[in-house]
């Protein structure tokens, strides 16, 4: 295929660990989830090699056994929550998060001003809060660029960040679905072609300190949400956001871990 995807490249793996010979997949997704699902593969007796890389070999078996495989961490959760922190200033340790697997957000979150550390056991996220950040434009492409999944949240962050950025997508279409609803809280952004945003933040406007104000929303996809969760944080007022059964797609109890960290959230129903 001309597109690489994630979903497709795990099927023909999985596949491929009981087919009859050798299985060579090209343009393979070289995702952290793949690569951890192949090194699980290769637990249950699979003899895969390439994994991580855009081409990857297998040689067929004729059948798996059982394993014991702890999950990776999910990068696009770390993420969020670093973006959250950034926006709403402060100092959290994300357990058990992956710096390694969150270069591009990373490198982001530090030119906008953010400190970001790994750590033993996590990552270590250090903000002054959104108004003190730079708006930092970038491009969604595959891994290991920076990913589409990571495109909302970072957009919250610049909506009060200081400065304008452009966000292009270029994975997914309709992925711009938030926009509407941050525009209610007050953001500033125009879209062209649903492909490209230009963000204006708010960190630098006039009069010193423009902020967002908490209105209702509705949450139309998972990532969407989770940037509304986020803009809600450090909106002025109360956020009523609706239809969370999509953050829940993706989230577990995000409402608690936020609480921990001493946002003022919860759950409604």
């Amino acid at each position: 295929t001309d597109m690489v995807t994630v979903t497709g490249t795990e099927n023909l793996l999985m596949a491929a660990t009981l087919a009859e010979g050798e299985t060579v997949l090209e343009n393979a997704a070289q995702e952290p989830e793949v690569a951890d699902l192949a090194e699980m593969l290769i637990k249950m007796g699979a003899h895969i090699e390439g994994h991580g890389t855009s081409r990857i070999r297998i040689q067929g078996v004729e059948r798996l056994h059982g394993c014991e495989h702890a999950v990776v961490a999910d990068r696009i959760e770390a993420g969020t929550f670093l973006c959250a922190v950034a926006a709403t200033g402060g100092d959290a340790l994300l357990r058990h998060g992956r710096a390694d697997h969150l270069d591009a957000v990373i490198d982001k979150l530090r030119d906008a001003g953010v400190q970001v550390a790994p750590e033993e056991g996590g990552i270590r996220v250090r903000s002054p809060g959104a108004a003190q950040l730079k708006a930092q434009g970038f491009r969604t492409t595959e891994y290991p660029g920076f990913p589409t999944d990571m495109q909302a949240q970072f957009m919250a962050l610049n909506v009060v960040a200081q400065g304008t950025a452009t966000v292009a997508e270029t994975i997914f279409e309709n992925r711009f679905m938030h926009v509407n609803e941050l525009l209610r809280l007050g953001a500033k952004i125009q879209t062209t072609d649903g492909r490209v945003a230009v963000i204006e933040g708010l960190g630098g406007a006039a009069p010193a300190g423009a902020r967002l104000s908490g209105a209702t929303v509705m949450a139309t996809d998972l990532r969407a949400s989770a940037s509304l969760v986020i803009a809600g944080l450090v909106a002025d007022g109360e956020t009523l956001v609706d239809r969370i059964y999509h953050l829940d797609r993706g989230y577990d109890c995000m409402e608690a871990k936020l609480r921990g960290l001493g946002a003022d959230i919860e759950r409604i129903q």
